[in-house]
């Protein structure tokens, strides 16, 4: 079984190459600037103690005001793992970089939230939906999806946790 490193050791290990370029750090995950992403994800990757090589997943976060994607990370030789994470606040239009250049797996994943959530990844060679239409109107992930172009509702009237 794989050990998680802390957030907090990678920042660790991230701050004393990219000084400042953690947001935030907790036991469980570590938090990057957009602006820094690329950089810091590629020096996760070629750093022999960390040896970040294998992108586990990719997946994208509605928090109401801004999105997250989470990036789960593992060293198959160090048997450790890792969660990274980045914040999009502009949640009209989040953009984010695509990681692409630095793990080639992020491709589909990159897509899958694309599709599914409307990030927007700069620099992804091929960013299209890859489950709904060209044309379909929303992003059923996010939270607000409830309520459609044209007055139109999909699913429930409202989540099954709100009064």
């Amino acid at each position: 079984m794989s050990r998680l490193l802390t957030g907090i050791q990678v920042a660790e290990k991230v701050g004393q190459r990219f000084p400042g370029a953690a947001v935030e750090a907790n036991d469980q995950w570590l938090a990057v600037a957009p602006e820094q992403l690329v950089a810091v994800a590629t020096f996760l990757r070629d750093d022999p103690e960390l040896d970040f090589r294998y992108l586990i997943g990719v997946c994208g976060v509605d928090r109401l005001d801004h999105f997250e994607v989470v990036y789960h990370l593992q060293s198959l030789s160090r048997n450790h793992v890792a969660i990274l994470k980045t914040r999009a606040m502009d949640h009209r239009d989040p953009q984010m970089p695509s990681l692409v250049p630095v793990w080639q797996g992020a491709q589909l994943q990159e897509r899958e939230v694309y599709d599914l959530m409307g990030i927007r990844f700069q620099g992804h060679p091929d960013l299209r939906r890859v489950f709904l239409w060209d044309g379909f109107p929303g992003y059923p992930l996010r939270k607000d999806w409830l309520g459609m172009p044209g007055g139109r509702h999909a699913g429930l009237g409202k989540f099954p946790t709100e009064d």
